[in-house]
């Protein structure tokens, strides 16, 4: 099969992907929250709750905004299925979730609290979950289970967060600010350093530090992430790119295929 595959899903706001590659992933970030079993192989990632390794039948979460990277361990690379979650879609779960969860919770602060888990009862959720969500949408059965199994996989997962973020430094999120609401406008180093107030090399440590990305790989992840949103609304992909900050639509499918692992011809296929 391809190294990406897509499936429809009965649920709106969820991706069902299918991946079987050697492919080293940099460091990138997700918007969504991410559900996975390892199939074949194995991987180690560094995520943002530290150095982990995942096996085979081993269950891989991810929070949105979470930087991680992916380097297979072998040499056949590893098989895995995965779950993307709009987090509107989790959120509006978590207040139904938190009346029967043992250590309560509340929406807008709760995470995957560990980045691989070997537990025969959360991969048995994630099965049931994987099923429904990759079944043909033929009916309301299938939105049924799928809604069902979702909750259940859900409420073994979250948990509230342990801490409050680290508060960023005003001048850093300033700076972070401009890069979010203006990803198309070119802009340098010295320019984000003079608005953070900052000089060149504090910014840029402290910019990676508070984000876990340099500015530019920071900025180039906001842009792919718009450029996803854009694909699933059906923009054309030489708009898309024009519209997330990329030069041209080669310099959209580089970046896109580097992090993804998929064209974004590719990738607007598959949603339709």
């Amino acid at each position: 099969m391809p190294a990406f595959t897509r499936l429809p899903c009965p649920l709106p706001g969820i991706d069902v992907v299918l991946a079987d590659t050697a492919r080293a992933f940099p460091r990138h970030i997700h918007d969504e929250f991410g559900i996975g079993r390892i199939d074949r192989g194995a991987q180690r990632t560094a995520s943002g709750r530290g150095m982990v390794e995942s096996v085979a039948g081993d269950v891989i979460t991810v929070n949105p905004g979470e930087v991680h990277d992916g380097l297979p361990l072998g040499d056949h690379g590893r098989t895995w299925r995965m779950l993307y979650l709009a987090p509107a879609i989790v959120l509006d779960l978590v207040a139904d979730i938190a009346v029967d969860h043992p250590t309560g919770g509340s929406p807008g602060d709760v995470e995957f609290h560990r980045p691989t888990l070997h537990d025969d009862r959360i991969a048995a959720r994630f099965e049931a979950l994987f099923h429904a969500m990759a079944s043909t949408p033929s009916g309301a059965v299938e939105t049924l289970q799928a809604d069902a199994a979702l909750l259940l996989l859900l409420q073994s997962l979250l948990r509230p967060r342990a801490s409050a973020p680290p508060a960023i430094p005003a001048g850093i999120a300033l700076a972070r600010a401009r890069l979010d609401d203006d990803l198309s406008t070119p802009v340098s180093l010295e320019a984000l350093a003079q608005e953070a107030g900052l000089s060149r090399f504090q910014f840029l440590r402290g910019f990676t530090r508070a984000t876990g990305l340099p500015p530019h790989a920071y900025l180039v992840q906001r842009r792919l992430q718009r450029a996803r949103r854009l694909i699933g609304q059906g923009t054309p992909l030489a708009e898309v790119a024009a519209a997330s900050g990329f030069f041209d639509q080669s310099h959209l499918t580089r970046h896109f295929v580097r992090c993804f692992g998929i064209a974004p011809g590719a990738y607007a296929a598959a949603l339709r």
